[in-house]
C-alpha cells in the first residue's frame, strides 16, 4: 500500500512539474501570448489541443520586420459592418492610413478602429491592423493576420510584424472573426510572427 501510495505522489509531482515548466518564446511577445493559449481561461484553443500544448509555431524573430511607418489620419470615414466569419457585424471605422517601406518596396495599408470595443476600459486608444500576405495558406493562416496597434501621439508609428497573430478562428471554428479587408494585402511574404497552427 506504501509503495502506491509513493508512486502516486511521484506521478501527482511529475504532472505539476509538467505544468510548471517554463512558458515557450524567444520574445516577451512569443511568451505572453504562449502563456494565455495554455491557460484555459485565456486560451482559444479547443480542449484537447490546450492539453497536448507546448507553444505556438513563429517565424524567427527578425528585425528587418520591424519598421517605422507614416501615419495619416482619415478623420471624416464613416462607420462600416465589416464582415466576419459568422453572421456578427461588428462596427469599425478606418481610423487613418499607413504607409511603409519593407524589402525595398512601398506598402500602404488601413488602419482599423472597433466602435464597441473603444467603449471599454484600457481600449480607447485601440487600433486594429489586419494583413493578407503571401504566406497565407502556406506558412501562415490562409485568412491573413492581425496586429494590435494603439493611437501614436504623431504622424508616426512603429509596426511590428513580429507581433502579427492569427484571428481565434485559426484555433476553433466557435469563434467569429473579421475577415481581413482586401485592400490590406501586401504582396510579399511576411515572414515574421505567428505562423500557421497545426491542429492535432
Amino acid at each position: 500500500m506504501r509503495y502506491i501510495l509513493l508512486f502516486v505522489l511521484f506521478v501527482s509531482a511529475l504532472s505539476c512539474a509538467q505544468d510548471k515548466r517554463p512558458i515557450a518564446g524567444t520574445t516577451e511577445f512569443q511568451k505572453k501570448i504562449n502563456s494565455e493559449y495554455k491557460d484555459a481561461t485565456t486560451s482559444p484553443l479547443k480542449d484537447k489541443d490546450r492539453k497536448t500544448f507546448k507553444g505556438l509555431n513563429f517565424f524567427k524573430f527578425d528585425s528587418t520586420y520591424i519598421v517605422k511607418a507614416t501615419f495619416k489620419r482619415t478623420p471624416n470615414e464613416s462607420v462600416f459592418q465589416m464582415k466576419t466569419t459568422t453572421d456578427r457585424l461588428p462596427e469599425y471605422v478606418k481610423y487613418g492610413e499607413i504607409s511603409f517601406e519593407l524589402q525595398g518596396e512601398t506598402h500602404q495599408l488601413n488602419i482599423y478602429q472597433n466602435q464597441g470595443l473603444i467603449k471599454e476600459e484600457g481600449y480607447e486608444d485601440y487600433l486594429f491592423l489586419p494583413f493578407l500576405d503571401l504566406t497565407n495558406g502556406e506558412e501562415s493562416y490562409g485568412g491573413g493576420r492581425y496586429i494590435d496597434m494603439r493611437i501614436p501621439e504623431s504622424n508616426e508609428l512603429i509596426i511590428d510584424f513580429n507581433t502579427a497573430y492569427n484571428p481565434y478562428c485559426a484555433y476553433n471554428e466557435k469563434y467569429s472573426c473579421p475577415i481581413v479587408p482586401r485592400e490590406n494585402y501586401i504582396d510579399l511574404k511576411v515572414k515574421a510572427g505567428v505562423k500557421a497552427f497545426k491542429k492535432h
